[in-house]
């Protein structure tokens, strides 16, 4: 495949994020994206990264959403889960370089217009306060006073 562009291995790797149960729709693409990446690449890019990655048959159309092929998790099921996403999008990069088109495949035409909504939708939800991380839990305080009067239990030393 060449030549290999940043956003061929980001598309990938958001693709895995975001289809993980079910196929993933564009506003959802383009969420794991953000949330990855913190920058969304331009619409004409991302178009062309469909286009290419689609004819190489690592990305299906199924129940009008994006998923991965079983060639591309494969490829996803190297990457280290610790490694941060500028050395995943290296990997990445040096995978498709040696991956050979396998016959022929139906490309997937995702339009930059497509693209321009989904980000603007991504940006409206994103401005109307809802959050995609749900902030976890603050335990619960405890007064020092109340843990005076309780008195707390001790282990036994084994031994």
């Amino acid at each position: 495949m060449h030549p290999i562009h940043d956003v061929d291995a980001i598309l990938l790797l958001s693709l895995s994020l975001a289809a993980k149960r079910r196929p993933a729709d564009l506003l959802e693409i383009i969420t794991a994206i953000d949330l990855m990446q913190g920058t969304i690449p331009s619409e004409i890019k991302l178009s062309d990264a469909f286009t290419k990655l689609s004819a190489h048959g690592l990305i299906l159309e199924t129940d009008g959403g994006y998923t991965l092929s079983t060639d591309a998790q494969e490829m996803m099921s190297g990457q280290r889960k610790k490694d941060d996403a500028g050395k995943n999008i290296l990997r990445l990069k040096e995978l498709l370089a040696a991956c050979p088109r396998k016959g022929k495949h139906a490309t997937i035409q995702v339009t930059p217009n497509q693209l321009l909504a989904a980000v603007q939708a991504y940006r409206k939800e994103r401005n109307s306060g809802r959050s995609w991380l749900v902030d976890k839990p603050k335990p619960a305080w405890i007064p020092a006073k109340e843990l005076k009067d309780k008195p707390l239990p001790f282990r036994r030393r084994k031994g």
